[in-house]
């Protein structure tokens, strides 16, 4: 087996060897002393990195004063450049090295790595010594500078695990971002792994060694035309092999990039070490979720979690950071990894909810997921997901490897969660629907058996799953037959029709379809397919109206039963269950304006996260069935606790409104369906999950003076849809106008 290494650091060698002759050779004819003269290697050769066509990068630092330096370093470089040795040169002292290196962060980051090579050894160590002793005094205050210098060259180049032809070095997780983590390394400012670093460093070294020799030049692009016999040199099967292979070092050297960064803009704004600890001097943990807490700008587990008790834990931690947008911290996606407790089959209902709002949290997920992939806890979760993990893309108009256009599918999808009634089958639809190119044979098949039996795994029922199938068998359809069939021909209308059968499913497959098209990129999501499959859409959709249910029903949801089980003295009663596993808690209470956003806020308070309720009025009473999550309240303090909000609910608002209050607002939203019910005005409000959020919306219906006759509350992923049947005080649905102020009122509300 080749030791390319080794190579690459007998080349060094040689190089030295004739510099060491050179410098000799030229002191001598000149009578020069060697003495206050040194020849250095920097960059790439100063790590003894020289690649077959890699430049030598050699500075010569002299002492000030040193006799006929200009005669010294022509009689070095001529001799270079007459063999045709490629040669970035530089003559300085020490002085002037450090001023270059305190102008240019690229030079900087080249001195870093200087070693000696000939001349005056103590000249040499003075210079390293000094130069790194500056790194780290300016670290803090060039790091700023140097973040944006690698955003800008990915935003210019790319990233190298998503580049059809990669950039070796230049690409975003490529070599000159591990030169960049070396000298993270060096500032002692974060905590960068630096053995990991220098894995994929030395692999993207080895394959840049066989595209030299292949290329018989010096190149860092690995294009489609090579990269085939690098495969071959490299011992790999093939072009898809090496891509994979590629992908995957670059994708471990942009997650360590990501939350290096990450690391450095919480070191910036950091407040003073006096204000950062307790009383008591331990670190300050701020707690987020049940067993789940913030440290520096990094979630982590609190100090009594335990994964390996607590299946749910992992997605707890992960939906809580892609949220929030935080880091996930490298040593907890570890922990998870390796000592989690298995989920059981099929999945906890808690488990299925946080695994749809980790999918729904927008872009926080793609580095969240990241971090939890390369630590090997994603294929713990979902086994399918290995085989697609830096597969290259198999079509020209995707622009990203099969693994990363599922993360980013779900990222398009969740800015539609307010457009479908069911966003968790749409999330869940997103980030399955391409499994099936890991098989052979047409990926829409394959794919969708392998959704089937995910969707079941995870905890769906047989509908759902059933739905989740037919989005994945089904996601080319809607664009395939926009461009290739007449859609003025009724026939291509009734087909599609025929597949979805109903106006939810169709929404599902169109906004899949959307998110699908836009993940690929500019040729999959032009313009001119969009608007063909929105209006194949708007026909099917014409096909389908008023063949169906609505899609609310206007029946008390409290069964009778639970209506004497809940009532005590003073015609206010709780009680609490376990429901097959959800904890449910049955509240009954005077039914009068504003008692049910009490009830809200006092469950918000208790730390309850309200997941789904129905509400309605029977004989005088409000009656509510919640299902939350939390852990299980006495209902005799909760009923307490009741009481006294219904006197006087200062108090549990005051507490309410302290709660999550520096975390900024999700736009909302607010639609009045007019064809839902012609006995009560039907508010739909579509939201992102929050604490309070049910004790917001019915205070602000409250105050307009409407009256709650049935709720319907669902949350599905991180979203909320919220359905209020409101009437005025006679019981007749509200006038045009006290309905759009009522709308309105909740819009405000949720926006401020």
């Amino acid at each position: 087996m080749v030791d390319r290494a080794e190579q690459r650091r007998v080349r060094a060698r040689e190089a030295d060897e004739l510099l060491q002759l050179l410098l000799a050779k030229a002191c001598d004819a000149l009578g020069v002393p060697t003495e206050g003269v040194a020849l250095v290697a920097v960059g790439g050769y100063g790590r003894e990195e020289l690649s077959p066509y890699s430049d030598l990068d050699v500075m010569l630092v002299h002492a000030e004063g040193y006799p006929r330096i200009g005669e010294l370093a022509a009689q070095i470089w001529y001799p270079l450049w007459d063999s045709r040795t490629k040669l970035d040169h530089s003559v300085r002292t020490l002085a002037e090295a450090r001023d270059a290196a305190a102008a240019d962060d690229r030079v900087a980051l080249g001195l870093l790595d200087a070693r000696h090579v000939a001349g005056d050894t103590h000249l040499t160590l003075q210079l390293r010594s000094v130069l790194m002793a500056d790194w780290r005094r300016t670290a803090k205050s060039r790091l700023p500078a140097l973040a944006q210098a690698c955003r800008d060259r990915a935003s210019n180049v790319g990233e190298l695990a998503h580049l059809a032809e990669p950039d070796l070095k230049e690409a975003y997780g490529g070599l000159r971002d591990a030169v960049v983590l070396r000298a993270l390394v060096a500032s002692w400012l974060v905590d960068v792994p630096h053995p990991v670093v220098e894995r994929a460093r030395r692999d993207l070294l080895e394959v840049r060694d066989v595209l030299h020799e292949v290329a018989g030049r010096a190149t860092d692009r690995l294009v489609a035309d090579l990269a085939g016999e690098v495969a071959a040199g490299l011992g790999l099967s093939g072009r898809d092999e090496l891509l994979r292979h590629v992908y995957a070092t670059g994708r471990t050297l942009a997650h360590v990039c990501d939350v290096s960064w990450r690391r450095v803009e919480s070191l910036m704004t950091k407040p003073p070490r006096s204000r950062r600890r307790h009383r008591s001097g331990g670190p300050l943990l701020l707690a987020l979720d049940e067993g789940v807490g913030q440290h520096e700008g990094e979630v982590v587990l609190m100090p009594d979690a335990r994964p390996e008790r607590d299946a749910v834990l992992g997605l707890r931690a992960a939906a809580v950071a892609a949220d929030r947008e935080l880091v996930l911290s490298p040593a907890v996606c570890a922990r998870l990894a390796s000592s989690a407790a298995d989920l059981p089959e099929p999945w906890p209902g808690e488990a299925r909810r946080l695994l749809c709002a980790l999918l729904g949290a927008g872009s926080g997920l793609l580095e969240v997921w990241e971090a939890l992939d390369q630590a090997g806890y994603i294929t713990r979760l979902l086994p399918e997901w290995d085989a697609v993990r830096f597969r290259p893309p198999q079509s020209a108009i995707h622009r990203f490897t099969v693994d990363r256009h599922l993360l980013e599918t779900c990222v398009e999808a969740s800015s539609m969660v307010r457009d479908v009634r069911r966003p968790d089958l749409l999330l869940v639809a997103a980030l399955l629907h391409d499994l099936g190119k890991a098989l052979d044979g047409d990926h829409s098949v394959t794919g969708a058996g392998i959704a089937a039996r995910v969707a079941r795994r995870i905890g769906f029922s047989e509908a759902d799953a059933d739905t989740i199938t037919l989005l994945v068998r089904q996601h080319l359809m809607l664009a395939q037959v926009a461009t290739r069939r007449d859609l003025e021909d009724p026939m291509t209308v009734d087909m599609v029709a025929g597949i979805v059968r109903s106006t939810e499913t169709l929404d599902l497959l169109e906004a899949l379809t959307y998110a699908d098209a836009r993940a690929a990129g500019p040729a999959a999501s032009s313009p001119w397919r969009m608007r063909l499959v929105g209006e194949l859409c708007r026909r099917v959709r014409g096909e389908l109206a008023g063949g169906g249910e609505g899609m609310w029903s206007d029946t008390p949801p409290v069964p009778v039963p639970v209506l004497h089980q809940v009532v005590g003295v003073g015609r206010l009663g709780v009680t609490v269950s376990d429901h097959h596993g959800d904890l449910r808690v049955n509240v009954a209470v005077p039914d009068q304006v504003g008692t049910l956003s009490t009830v809200a806020a006092v469950l918000a308070v208790e730390r309850l996260a309200v997941r789904s309720a129905v509400v309605t009025s029977v004989d005088g009473l409000g009656i509510s069935q919640w299902t939350v999550a939390g852990s299980p309240p006495d209902p005799v303090r909760l009923r307490d606790r009741l009481a006294v909000a219904l006197r006087d609910s200062t108090d549990v608002v005051r507490r309410l409104a302290a709660r999550d209050s520096s975390k900024p607002r999700v736009a909302s939203r607010v639609d009045l369906l007019s064809d839902a019910s012609e006995t009560a005005t039907v508010l739909q409000v579509r939201a992102h999950d929050r604490p309070g959020l049910m004790y917001d919306v019915t205070a602000a219906i409250a105050a307009t003076g409407a009256d709650i006759r049935s709720a319907h509350v669902s949350t599905l992923g991180a979203e909320c849809v919220d359905v209020f049947y409101l009437t005025d005080r006679h019981g007749a649905p509200l006038e045009p106008e006290d309905a759009r102020t009522t709308a309105k009122s909740v819009l405000d509300r949720l926006s401020f």
